[in-house]
């Protein structure tokens, strides 16, 4: 049997994937102290929690533009600041994920504009290793390195607390839902701009949820995607604005402009 080629690994791992939207576990919003020793902080993660939360900053102030998140190697990401970005006024956040075989630096045009039409703070991340941990099985590593990204973001810049979001692409629109959803006690928003499937293992708070996805979508097809995941989510009685449009896996300019909207109305 020849090896697949990415189209049609992803076009099949939907079928296989989509499946987890019925049979996630449900849990009630907990609030728990966050431990220090580095054994609990691995199941915490293992369940997909951050632990970071948002306060004034203690770093330097800093300055608008592109930098480094500073904490990985090989992958790493980045801080984006509009050129609006003051410290003395609290910005919106928008934690940013990209697809399968991506980076954070490819992915990170796709809001950029907006970010500095809006006064958008973004924090685009790398997967450690080609795509996302619960998409490969379980959350875990990248749990804990955007954990330590929030914090390198909440101790250099005003981060407003009622205003932070998730989004994503492709695979990162499956681990923006599972990890908003599973930390809606930091995130207000999640957007998933053609999402494959619906990792969650607890739920906690309650974010705004916004789904996209292409009705042509070849790699993701939005009739084992989309269609199931937010009938999915509205019965859980998540509020979700969904948009199709008529195309293929992409986020048109157009819809990325109304999920901003949508963000900060």
């Amino acid at each position: 049997m020849p090896p697949l080629d990415r189209r049609r690994f992803l076009a099949a791992a939907a079928g296989a994937t989509s499946a987890l939207v019925l049979g996630c576990a449900s849990g009630r919003p907990t609030q728990e102290r966050t431990p220090t020793d580095p054994r609990s902080l691995g199941r915490l993660y293992a369940r997909g929690r951050l632990t970071t939360r948002p306060s004034p900053p203690t770093g330097p102030p800093a300055a608008p533009g592109t930098a480094p998140i500073g904490i990985g190697s090989e992958r790493d990401g980045v801080i984006y600041a509009p050129a609006a970005y003051t410290p003395e006024r609290a910005a919106p956040l928008v934690v940013m994920l990209h697809g399968a075989g991506g980076s954070a630096r490819r992915g990170l045009p796709r809001l950029q504009r907006l970010a500095d039409e809006h006064g958008l703070l973004l924090l685009a991340a790398d997967s450690r290793a080609s795509t996302w941990d619960a998409v490969l099985g379980g959350f875990g590593p990248d749990t804990a390195f955007i954990d330590a990204a929030l914090a390198r973001v909440f101790a250099r810049y005003a981060v407003d607390p009622g205003r932070i979001a998730v989004e994503g692409f492709s695979d990162g629109a499956s681990y923006a839902l599972g990890l908003g959803l599973t930390n809606g006690d930091l995130f207000t928003h999640a957007i998933a701009f053609s999402p494959g499937s619906l990792p969650l293992l607890e739920r906690n708070g309650a974010p705004a949820v916004f789904v996209s996805h292409g009705t042509a979508d070849q790699i993701l097809p939005i009739d084992r995607c989309s269609r199931r995941i937010v009938p999915e989510l509205e019965r859980r009685k998540y509020a979700v604005s969904y948009v199709e449009f008529e195309g293929d896996h992409q986020v048109p300019p157009a819809i990325a402009a109304q999920a901003v909207r949508w963000f900060l109305s």
